[in-house]
């Protein structure tokens, strides 16, 4: 009977001390990015951004300033917090990063596919991220309500509602094996769960951020494609449905709350 109740008595130390150590380290990564928030190289990225907005470019020689975002030509303030959506020069429903690339088509006369088919970083697709970067920033804190107003709109949450659950690949992955719960992590990293607020405004509200493991400045269809890899999937075309459904999906989740990119990741 003792030697039971020591037993018992150690287990519920360990328990108790491994419950202390989880809690110990993600404050201690908390406490790791609030240090490193001040100087956040995103800000290089947002000013890149804004820069290229203005620029006169591509073969027509012309700036992203009558760009609509969703809330009229020109106007970026809350844009990032109403996306993605239905726009009807498309007759498509885009996320932020498609939708920039299909203004540097229409307005500069740069090929939409040449860019979507270009490598995350490289040439015109860096660019396309630092412009997300900067539409995202003037969004910061502004909560997101997305509108779902338009049929496409509807069905693209409920066909990004389906991705995010369906089991496949050489692992039997899903988005939900990592998001779906509260309080799960892997190795240091919490997994917000993005099937409600807070943590789907944590989740995608997070994107743009910089990643400092790797010096990279990520877009959310780059956060998506690293997703599917990490689940053994092929990786999705830049700006497929795909990739815009789940986003609709998540943001939906996320209504009321804040965005917070760009923020920083490990």
């Amino acid at each position: 009977m003792k030697h039971t109740r020591g037993v018992f008595a150690l287990s519920f130390l360990m328990m108790g001390g491994a419950a202390f150590a989880q809690t110990s380290t993600a404050d201690g990564i908390a406490q790791y990015r609030a240090m490193l928030q001040d100087g956040n190289p995103s800000e290089l990225f947002e000013a890149k951004g804004e820069v290229l907005w203005t620029q006169k470019r591509g073969p027509k020689a012309e700036s992203l300033a009558r760009c609509d975002l969703g809330k009229g030509p020109g106007v970026v303030k809350g844009a990032f917090v109403e996306l993605p959506r239905y726009f009807a020069d498309t007759q498509r429903v885009q996320d932020l990063e498609s939708r920039l690339v299909s203004c540097m088509e229409m307005l500069q006369g740069f090929n939409a596919a040449e860019i979507a088919s270009t490598p995350f970083g490289q040439r015109e697709q860096a660019n396309v991220t630092a412009l997300a970067t900067w539409v995202a920033a003037e969004s910061r804190d502004m909560k997101f309500k997305l509108p779902q107003a338009h049929e496409q709109e509807k069905v693209m949450y409920e066909v990004g509602k389906r991705l995010f659950f369906q089991r496949a690949g050489s692992h039997d992955f899903s988005c939900a094996s990592c998001h779906a719960e509260d309080d799960k992590r892997i190795r240091l990293q919490d997994l917000p769960n993005l099937t409600k607020s807070p943590g789907a405004a944590k989740g995608f509200g997070a994107w743009p951020a910089y990643r400092v493991s790797n010096g990279q400045m990520w877009g959310m269809q780059q956060r998506l494609n690293d997703c599917y890899r990490q689940q053994r999937f092929p990786y999705p075309g830049f700006g497929s449905d795909a990739t815009i459904e789940l986003g609709v999906y998540l943001v939906v989740n996320a209504l009321g709350g804040p965005s917070i990119a760009p923020a920083l990741k490990r």
